[in-house]
């Protein structure tokens, strides 16, 4: 069974951290709409849903995937780029405890979650404006030991890696090539974005299906026309605060 750990969104969320987007209005009840559809997926999906109160002295809260990894080994509670979001963490690692051994990373190392892409043993983990080489080698020392690889990645032009790479099949990977290096990913199959969606390389793979936003449907078309199982799902709203379908929800077996 996969549980799905995930946080309601934030009163605040209107002055959200702001990196490579314009701020525009959000509409907080239509955000709240969205995220409870996107709650509905996840569980349509096969998976119990363990939603969080929300936080509303933390606008950014509702993306509670850059507050902690999840392997099944333990879970490793991270510390977030920006400043403003490190309070954000204390009630993930609280909720995560009753599952996994919980190790933290520390200063001078930061590190989002949105950064970091599972493969298989394989961590691919992104060097950007939020994590760093320094949270790098402190996820070398925590999980070389369980038999992980770590594989940094230089990430420009977006927030995090799975901003710009995630994994649609067990061999594929949709990708935006402008903001990574596709070649550190070895023998893996790749779809490109449609050049006018460059936010699009962002989805959720879940039991062999992959939640995907309605913001994107070139992007779509390509993943149909290789066969790849996709729910839409609409979260405008949150991709107005640098948001999308992985960063709302934590995925691990239970």
């Amino acid at each position: 069974m996969h549980i799905a750990l995930t946080r309601q969104v934030s009163p605040s969320i209107k002055h959200c951290e702001l990196t490579h987007l314009t701020r525009e209005p959000i509409d907080l009840q239509l955000a709240r709409r969205q995220h409870r559809q996107y709650e509905q997926v996840l569980a349509d999906l096969g998976c119990q849903v363990h939603s969080l109160p929300s936080e509303p002295d933390l606008p950014d809260s509702v993306f509670v995937e850059d507050a902690a990894i999840v392997l099944d080994e333990l879970g490793v509670i991270t510390l977030p780029g920006a400043v403003s979001r490190r309070a954000e963490v204390l009630s993930i690692a609280e909720a995560l405890a009753p599952y996994r051994e919980i190790r933290f990373i520390e200063s001078p190392g930061t590190l989002d979650g949105g950064d970091v892409l599972r493969i298989d043993k394989t961590l691919y983990v992104g060097v950007s404006s939020r994590s760093n080489q320094a949270a790098v080698e402190q996820l070398c020392d925590l999980l070389n030991p369980f038999g992980y690889t770590i594989i940094p990645v230089s990430v420009s032009g977006c927030l995090h890696l799975k901003s710009a790479v995630t994994q649609v099949s067990q061999d594929t990977l949709l990708i935006n090539r402008e903001w990574i290096d596709a070649e550190l990913f070895g023998r893996m199959r790749f779809i490109d974005v449609h050049s006018t969606e460059s936010y699009a390389a962002n989805t959720l793979r879940i039991n062999h299906k992959v939640i995907y936003p309605t913001a994107y449907p070139k992007t779509r078309q390509r993943l149909d026309s290789q066969g790849i199982s996709v729910r839409v799902v609409d979260v405008s709203e949150l991709i107005k605060a640098e948001g999308a379908v992985t960063c709302c929800s934590l995925i691990f077996r239970g």
